[in-house]
């Protein structure tokens, strides 16, 4: 599976911006996608995942801010994010568990938030 993820930029506090990250390849295999962020200086962290029924569940930090989605027709996963701030700051990576367990990574996005 190749992930290319899409979205990312330059916003100031308080704006939106959309992320999407669409796979190719052996597509039947994918169950769960999800987006995780990494800004500088600090680990990986998740911020919401999606399964493949549409279960959603989010970081604290996002609730009521960003919402995931995702296609299954396109093989691609959303991730709306609102009311951003400047401590959204990082590269934004989407993610995909296949049904055997094998995790895949996209390239990663960078989303920077003016204050």
């Amino acid at each position: 599976v190749q992930l290319q993820a899409f979205g990312g930029g330059l916003v100031q506090a308080g704006g939106s911006l959309r992320l999407s990250c669409a796979a190719s390849g052996t597509t039947f295999s994918i169950n769960a996608m999800g987006w995780y962020r990494q800004a500088p200086g600090k680990q990986r962290e998740m911020v919401a995942r999606i399964s493949r029924d549409g279960i959603t569940n989010y970081a604290d930090y996002v609730k009521g801010r960003f919402t995931i989605s995702r296609d299954n027709a396109k093989n691609t996963v959303y991730l709306q994010m609102n009311s951003l701030r400047p401590d959204d700051t990082a590269v934004y990576y989407c993610k995909i568990n296949s049904f055997g367990g094998t995790n895949y990574w996209g390239q990663g996005t960078q989303v920077t938030v003016s204050s």
